[in-house]
């Protein structure tokens, strides 16, 4: 019963000052709020990022040349040999596919039109790797790739900038560095990667690329590849493939015992790992800084609080003189620093949550969307419950240690 009377005299003493009790209660409000805002986004980059990693094909390997952990007293280079040789079930048995790429911008003309967009030279394994789907048309074939064939596919961002009026480009012609491709495929639209725009690319075969568009080579005079993409017979598997990898193309690269790796293999796993670590620290930080504001509530829940223990101070001085104790002082004013903080972190939560709603609605064209967790809620209402305690144990003390014969006689 002294609790609910505790609180009956909390809510009284709140309600006879309606506008001061909502001011106080505002920055706390807007902390909790800003807490689970921010602290949603964060989880919603972490699923967004997860996602889109997936899209990008299934046990996936990437290799680069170079090395991320060692520095290298020659030049590292990755080449059409080095996928060919990948390209053996009997020296790789865990590796399904393997899909060279050498990449670029280029200046991309049709009659009209002008622009510089991403071009891939890739092989016909380049889509069941990456999950590639073909909209219209076909995809680049192995007769393509062989015959070193003007051939392009477009993605859709693409088909659409260069054939705004023609919903099916099949046939038309591109020109890539001044040099003429029939368009034979438009891909399924992607969306963005986080990095860059997937759907704004144009892909042609290979050799043809290696030939006409990109010709670099080695010191050896042999056709360099950007990345080689490596996938896996199963998810399983995917650790004895990489030490396939990297046993052959040590082999390929004349790589001694003991001397490290020009080359580096990057599972799609480790990718999102470290992209998910990276959300995961900036939305710790992120939650921090608006905590920082719940502590500026406190802070004025404090202020308001050390205002009502002079207010009130005859008021207290009659209640000890017909018996209230202490503890008794001491518990009103802390229910009364709580309820505060506690109502507060209430309407937060609920401004919180219609903040992520509205920030996952202007994102929706991204596919983005707001992640709001229990945890979060959690910790918001227990940090402001805890704002609430911690600044209102000063002026409850202040309250419960007044002389009740001075406090009688306060004007």
């Amino acid at each position: 019963m002294k609790q609910l009377e505790g609180i009956r005299l909390a809510l009284r003493a709140l309600t006879t000052n309606k506008l001061r009790s909502a001011l106080t209660m505002l920055g706390i409000i807007i902390g909790v709020g800003a807490v689970i805002t921010l602290m949603s986004v964060g989880e919603g980059v972490q699923v967004y990022i997860t996602q889109q990693f997936e899209t990008i094909g299934t046990n996936l390997l990437i290799i680069m040349p170079g090395s991320f952990q060692h520095e290298l007293d020659r030049p590292a280079f990755l080449t059409v040999r080095d996928a060919e040789a990948l390209n053996n079930p009997i020296e790789a048995p865990d590796i399904l596919r393997v899909a060279p790429l050498t990449q670029g911008n280029a200046q991309i003309t049709t009659p009209g039109r002008e622009r510089r967009v991403e071009v891939n030279g890739v092989t016909p394994e380049y889509a069941p790797v990456r999950n590639w789907e073909v909209a219209i048309g076909q995809f680049i074939t192995q007769t393509d790739e062989q015959g070193r064939g003007r051939v392009a596919v477009i993605g859709s961002d693409t088909a659409s900038y260069f054939f705004e009026d023609n919903p099916n480009p099949i046939g038309e012609i591109i020109r890539v560095n001044g040099n003429p491709f029939r368009v034979v495929g438009v891909l399924e639209e992607k969306g963005g990667g986080g990095f860059q725009n997937e759907d704004d690319v144009v892909m042609i075969p290979l050799s043809t690329a290696l030939s006409r568009i990109f010709p670099r080579r080695t010191n050896r005079g042999e056709p360099r590849l950007s990345y080689i993409y490596v996938q896996a017979i199963s998810e399983e598997r995917m650790d004895a493939a990489i030490v396939e990898i990297s046993q052959i193309l040590r082999q390929q690269h004349r790589i001694g015992p003991g001397q490290p790796d020009d080359f580096t293999v990057i599972s799609q796993t480790d990718i999102i790992g470290i992209f998910q670590q990276i959300t995961g620290v900036l939305t710790v930080f992120l939650g921090a800084i608006a905590g920082i504001s719940l502590l500026v509530g406190g802070i004025g829940i404090m202020n308001i609080m050390l205002v009502s223990v002079t207010e009130r101070t005859r008021e207290i001085g009659l209640r000890k003189a017909v018996g209230a104790r202490k503890r008794d002082i001491l518990g009103q004013f802390l229910t009364e620093a709580i309820m505060l903080s506690t109502l507060g972190g209430g309407f937060g939560i609920a401004l919180g949550a219609a903040g992520a709603l509205a920030i996952s609605y202007f994102l929706r064209d991204d596919g983005f969307s707001a992640v709001i967790t229990i945890s979060a809620i959690l910790l918001a209402t227990l940090f402001s419950a805890a704002v609430g305690l911690f600044f209102g144990i000063y002026p409850a003390q202040r309250a419960a240690g007044l002389n009740p014969i001075d406090a009688l006689r306060y004007e």
